[in-house]
């Protein structure tokens, strides 16, 4: 039978609230990764792993927190991945830069803590919903937080950091920089390289990672880097259930009701001249076998004779 039919979608989903927090320290140019056989620095190795996680969220609001010698705000906790995404492709060593090679990793967290403060999402001082991913190649030593004060901070708000460790161990090669942020190159444009050591403080990751009941993982080269990312979007994963159903109108009778005055005045068309309903006799006026004057006609036997003299 006609019917209108429309599908209706009921979806409740809500997802994380996650803070980026990203060391643009000088180290973070050490080229110790390859691609496609060329030699990449540690940031260029992170970002296009980075903007695949960001993708990957589609339910997440996502903000960016860069820090070196001080902390930042990039962008705020937004829906836009696409515009995001083009943040993470700009970010640069000069941004912040430092010479001096400090890293304030305390400042960054804290930073991001506060980027996820939201009146809305708390039960009880607790942020529900909300996650940080710390990602550096150093040790903290400036900035007004500690990295154990941060945590701290982190601890009391019910918020996991994800702390990630980048870059080889030992001795790397690492571009000189001029004061203003340029490559130093010699007298055929080449860039002029050194050797550093790296000093990353790894177990102070760590701690920050188990007191907030998250993970710590080491990231050596863009293979790591991926499976790292990897690992923590599985983590921190909320699957939605979206209940669908029909909405069906009947239109029988919207369709039945015309049909039905047609057929009417159908039979009323069909019926014999004598039944018709023009040919009613008005109240009052005589039959059609009834004479003038009184005189009645027979019906069976035809028209009534004068009376004989």
């Amino acid at each position: 039978r006609p019917q209108s039919v429309e599908d209706k979608r009921e979806v409740k989903q809500q997802g994380y609230d996650l803070m980026l927090a990203i060391d643009l320290s000088g180290s973070m140019l050490s080229e110790d990764s390859e691609r496609d056989g060329e030699a990449i620095n540690r940031l260029q190795a992170i970002k296009p792993v980075i903007q695949a996680f960001i993708h990957r969220r589609t339910n997440d609001r996502i903000g960016l927190v860069v820090f070196s010698t001080q902390a930042y705000t990039l962008a705020p906790l937004t829906f836009d991945h696409d515009w995001l995404a083009k943040q993470i492709e700009r970010i640069t060593v000069k941004m912040v830069l430092n010479l001096g090679g400090n890293t304030a990793i305390g400042d960054g967290l804290g930073i991001a803590l506060t980027r996820l403060d939201q009146a809305g999402r708390e039960v009880n001082n607790q942020r529900k919903g909300a996650f940080v991913v710390l990602l550096t190649d150093g040790k903290n030593n400036c900035g007004l937080l500690t990295p154990e004060q941060a945590t701290e901070i982190a601890k009391s708000r019910g918020v996991p950091v994800y702390t990630i460790g980048v870059g080889q161990e030992g001795y790397v090669r690492i571009p000189y920089l001029n004061p203003d942020g340029t490559y130093r190159t010699d007298g055929f444009g080449n860039k002029i390289y050194g050797r550093e050591l790296s000093d990353m403080d790894e177990g102070a990751l760590i701690q920050i990672a188990d007191q907030t009941k998250a993970k710590f993982f080491r990231a050596m080269d863009s293979d790591t880097i991926k499976k790292t990312f990897a690992a923590i979007d599985a983590a921190q994963r909320i699957e939605f259930q979206a209940k669908s159903y029909l909405l069906t109108t009947e239109l029988f009778l919207w369709l039945a009701a015309p049909g039905a005055v047609l057929l009417f005045l159908g039979a009323l068309l069909a019926l014999p001249p004598q039944l018709s309903l023009g040919r009613a006799r008005p109240l009052g006026a005589p039959r059609g076998n009834d004479r003038p004057g009184g005189v009645k006609g027979d019906s069976a036997h035809g028209p009534a004779l004068p009376p004989k003299l």
